[in-house]
């Protein structure tokens, strides 16, 4: 730990896992001009798909203290966002999208889902253009957010290009890596056409990011029920991307290449990299199984097994650490495990970050709470601790405080919207 901070009674809090983006008439600016006739047309629509989700949501989708506004313009204003999350402790952000950029053919396109659609061109511009906002958005608080760029994955030349610009401009969180998802017409992670990605990433030194979210398959419009099949499996479309960079050489050859998976659970890492580890053992070793025979051609070129390139290049953003994850710490690697608010969306831990950190890191060796909420994600996305220490020295959770054990009676019932909250509050009562 830094001298400075060694130094300080508060902890210095950096989300990993934290979302912006502009309200859907800021875009405009950012838009070709030959963009703008369809740039009015697409806010039409979306507003009509807004409408629809409302009505499916009712009044379910309520936010904080009942304001039923919980993203609404924490996405895109500077002053109630820095009001917000300094009054909850955070000094600094990785930022992932949030609104829909432009031309997004669903409302979760800004994780990162790949569909084929015919307009690539023009999705695309809106691509860009939410980049370009982002860009400026984070220039409004120098060092304070790490700002994630979108690629498009049909665009591979036209992505590296962007990649480019994306570091050039001080989108230092890196690149939202997409999911190709069955269905997509989006050829798969391992294809080979994505090894410009991988190169261009590994050169300028710069995350590939892989949120929860935007690696599912188009579940149908069978309201409500396709939104719980959603919720059932949206973790493990997200975990996949683990093994098919793994297995298909990414990790092998780009080894200075950082890979986060972002909101996807952390206590699920110690059994599956269990699980892969024997795959491969039984795949480049024994010849008498099946395993040999589908994946020996595959393993032949893997100088390590998964859980050591997990050890090497992988990061868990893990978002609203509830306890029962936090106790496997040291198998996924203390130095793995970056913790998130998830701000500003309704199942993050705002504005209860102070009893949920209580709720999970009570009892914990101040300095394994301060490298996971904060120096391991400054460490990969380059944030200046010393720049941000005196911040935190204001508005930072005590650690005396964070030491005191959460009482039952303590947790606001509202609290229980985040995770972190009823998982152990299930615990509890069952």
């Amino acid at each position: 730990m830094s001298g400075s901070l060694a130094e300080l009674d508060r902890y210095l809090l950096i989300t990993a896992d934290s979302h912006a983006g502009s309200n859907p008439e800021g875009f405009g600016p950012y838009l070709e001009s030959k963009w703008q006739n369809d740039f009015q047309d697409w806010l039409k629509q979306s507003e009509q798909m807004a409408a629809m989700l409302r009505q499916v949501m009712g009044d379910r989708s309520i936010g904080v203290d009942g304001d039923p506004d919980i993203d609404g313009n924490r996405n895109w204003d500077t002053a109630r966002r820095l009001s917000e999350t300094e009054a909850d402790g955070v000094v600094a952000e990785v930022i992932f999208p949030n609104t829909s950029s432009p031309f997004a053919p669903t409302m979760m396109t800004e994780l990162g889902e790949a569909e084929i659609g015919h307009d690539y061109e023009r999705r695309w511009a809106g691509i860009r253009a939410a980049n370009r906002w982002l860009a400026d958005f984070c220039k409004e608080v120098p060092g304070r957010r790490a700002g994630i760029a979108q690629i498009f994955l049909p665009y591979v030349e036209e992505s590296v290009e962007e990649i480019r610009w994306a570091k050039d401009n001080g989108l230092t969180g890196g690149v939202l890596l997409p999911g190709a998802p069955p269905g997509s017409g989006i050829e798969p992670l391992y294809a080979p056409k994505y090894e410009p990605i991988f190169d261009v990433c590994e050169e300028l030194e710069l995350p590939i990011n892989h949120h929860s979210g935007g690696s599912t398959p188009d579940f149908g419009m069978y309201m409500p029920h396709s939104l719980a099949m959603f919720m059932l499996e949206v973790t493990w479309w997200a975990h996949r991307a683990l093994w098919h960079l793994t297995f298909s050489g990414v990790f092998e050859r780009h080894p200075n290449l950082q890979f986060v998976l972002t909101e996807t659970g952390a206590d699920w890492v110690p059994r599956v990299l269990g699980e892969l580890d024997n795959f491969y053992h039984r795949m480049k070793n024994n010849d008498q199984c099946s395993e040999h025979l589908f994946g020996g051609p595959t393993v032949e070129k893997m100088s390590l097994k998964p859980s050591e390139y997990f050890a090497r290049q992988c990061h868990i953003g893990a978002s609203f650490l509830p306890p029962k994850e936090c106790a496997v710490r040291h198998e996924i690697g203390l130095d793995r495990i970056m913790w998130g608010s998830d701000y500003p969306h309704v199942e993050g831990s705002y504005p209860y970050t102070r009893e949920h950190l209580r709720l999970t890191f009570a009892g914990m060796d101040p300095d394994e709470i301060q490298q996971i909420v904060g120096i391991n994600a400054a460490k990969l996305y380059g944030f200046d601790l010393e720049l941000l220490a005196p911040l935190a020295e204001k508005v930072g959770p005590a650690k005396s405080e964070i030491a005191k054990p959460l009482d039952d009676k303590d947790v606001p019932l509202r609290a229980l919207k985040c995770p972190a909250f009823a998982q152990e509050n299930q615990a509890t009562t069952a």
